[in-house]
């Protein structure tokens, strides 16, 4: 399984996944740029992605803390997703996100 990452100056990583974790865990594993400072808890917005169009309406909905943290973000888009909320899987192989700006550590 794999996901593919563009990161904040543009480069484009192909990562290897494992199902059932969290994106922002494999982009950080992989050593690209990502602050997620909360490690995952969704108490803060440093995990901030932009999902591709192709692959936005595969994910699960956001819950209401997802939500709540986006809304805080100057640089939010329809396609924001917090990458620790985005459990991999079978159904996301392939799953195309780009590092938004105020995630870069």
């Amino acid at each position: 399984m794999r996901i593919r990452v563009t990161d904040h100056v543009g480069a484009e990583h192909e990562l290897d996944a494992l199902p059932g974790w969290r994106v922002m865990e494999i982009i950080r594993d992989w050593e690209l740029p990502i602050k997620a400072e909360c490690g995952g808890a969704c108490a803060c917005a440093t995990c901030h992605v932009y999902v591709d169009e192709e692959w936005f309406g595969r994910l699960p909905e956001k819950t209401d803390e997802e939500i709540d943290q986006l809304e805080i973000l100057a640089e939010r888009r329809p396609n924001s997703r917090l990458a620790c909320q985005v459990l991999m899987s079978e159904e996301l192989d392939g799953l195309k996100v780009t590092l938004a700006p105020g995630s870069q550590p």
